[in-house]
C-alpha cells in the first residue's frame, strides 16, 4: 500500500491572509501575503537583478533611517514588521514620492524593483491599500503627522518662527452631491477636495495639512490645522507669525487665534467701500516714514461681533493720492502689500 508523503505538511503555513495585487495591467490575483510568504518574495526580487526606471527610489532608503519611516509605519499600522500592513502602508509613501496618479491602475510597474523597495513581492491593488486606510481613523493619521513633524523639527528642517496657512482646492470627481467651489468670477463652480497646508516660511518646508469635505469653511479647518503645527512645534519659538491670506480674515477664527493658540495672526482685510472710507481720513502725521513712498501707521481695530482683543490695524501709505491706503490688523499687528488684519502684539 502506497503512503502519502503529505509534504504540505512539512511547512505549514500559519496564517492564511490573502491580498489583491497587480501583476500585470489586466490581471489582478490574490497572492498570499502572510509574513513567510513575503520574506520569501522579497528574497527573490532581490536575487533577481533589480534595475529600471524607479531605481532612484532607493535614495529614499537613507531618509528613511534618518527619519524612523519604518518604525512610525509600524506604530500606525499597529502591526509588527513582518505583517503585510507596514509594507503597504510604505508602498502609499513611495507612490506619494513619485508624484503620479494612478500608479496601481492603468500605469503598472511591470520593470522590478519598485515592490521590493516596499518589502513586498507584488504591487498591492486599491482594495488591499482601501482596506488598510478604512481601518485607522483620522485621529491616528493625525498623531503619525505629529510624530513625523516632531522627528523633521530634530533634524532641523525648520524653525517654526514664521507659518504660511493655505487652503487647496484641486477638482474632483467624485459622484457624491457636494458643495461647488468657484475659483474667481470668471470661472465655473466644479467640485473640489480641500487640503489645507500649513509651511514654514523660511524653510519652505512641509510642517503639516489636514483634509476636509467641500462644506468645510477655512474657520472651520484651520483650528485644527494650527492646533497640529502647535504640537509638532512645541516649545514654541517665541512670537511665531502665522500668515494668511484674505479668506482666512474671519472674526470667530481671529478670535480662536487669539484666545486659545500661542500664534499671532496676520490675515489682509477684505476691500470694502466702508474701510476705503476711513483709511482716506487718516492724517498724514500719523504715518511712520520707513523711505521713499512708504510709510505704515498702527491703528487701534475692533472688528464687529469680536470677543478677543486688543486688535491692531497696520496701513500702508501710497505716493498718489488717488490710491487708497493700504491696511491690516493683528491681536497684538500685521502688514502687506494690501489690507491687512491679525491678531499680534503691536509694534
Amino acid at each position: 500500500m502506497t503512503c502519502k508523503k503529505k509534504l504540505h505538511r512539512c511547512r505549514p503555513r500559519l496564517e492564511s491572509e490573502t491580498v489583491e495585487a497587480r501583476i500585470s495591467q489586466r490581471a489582478v490575483r490574490r497572492v498570499a501575503g502572510d509574513p513567510r510568504s513575503i520574506e520569501r518574495g522579497v528574497r527573490q526580487r532581490l536575487a533577481d537583478k533589480i534595475s529600471d526606471n524607479m531605481a532612484g527610489l532607493w535614495l529614499l532608503v537613507p531618509e528613511h533611517l534618518r527619519l524612523g519611516t519604518w518604525d512610525l509605519l509600524c506604530a500606525w499600522t499597529r502591526q509588527t514588521p513582518q505583517r503585510v500592513e507596514p509594507r503597504l502602508a510604505l508602498q502609499l509613501v513611495h507612490e506619494a514620492a513619485l508624484c503620479t496618479n494612478g500608479l496601481r491602475a492603468g500605469r503598472c510597474l511591470t520593470a522590478r524593483g519598485f515592490e521590493t523597495l516596499n518589502g513586498l513581492p507584488f504591487l498591492a491593488e486599491d482594495t488591499a491599500v482601501h482596506e488598510l486606510l478604512g481601518s485607522r481613523s483620522v485621529a491616528e493619521t493625525q498623531e503619525l503627522q505629529v510624530a513625523l513633524g516632531k522627528l523633521r523639527r530634530v533634524c532641523g528642517h525648520y524653525a517654526g518662527k514664521l507659518l504660511l496657512i493655505d487652503p487647496h482646492r484641486p477638482p474632483s470627481y467624485s459622484h457624491r452631491h457636494m458643495r461647488k467651489h468657484q475659483k474667481d468670477r470668471g470661472s465655473k463652480p466644479i467640485k473640489t477636495a480641500q487640503t489645507f497646508f500649513c509651511l514654514d516660511g523660511d524653510s519652505a518646508q512641509p510642517v503639516c495639512f489636514t483634509t476636509a469635505n467641500s462644506a468645510r469653511t477655512v474657520s472651520q479647518a484651520t483650528p485644527d490645522l494650527l492646533r497640529m503645527a502647535r504640537d509638532i512645534l512645541a516649545p514654541l519659538p517665541d512670537h511665531t507669525l502665522v500668515a494668511a491670506d484674505t479668506e482666512h480674515f474671519a472674526v470667530e477664527l481671529v478670535d480662536h487665534v487669539h484666545t486659545e493658540t500661542p500664534f499671532d495672526l496676520i490675515t489682509p482685510m477684505p476691500n470694502r467701500q466702508s474701510d476705503q472710507k476711513r483709511w482716506r481720513q487718516i492724517p498724514p502725521q500719523t504715518f511712520t516714514r520707513h523711505w521713499a513712498g512708504y510709510a505704515t501707521a498702527v491703528l487701534p481695530f475692533t472688528p464687529h461681533h469680536n470677543r478677543g482683543g486688543p486688535y491692531y490695524e497696520l496701513v500702508r501709505s501710497t505716493p498718489s493720492p488717488a490710491t487708497i491706503p493700504n491696511a491690516g490688523t493683528s491681536r497684538n499687528s500685521s502688514t502687506s502689500s494690501n489690507r491687512w488684519a491679525g491678531n499680534a502684539q503691536a509694534p
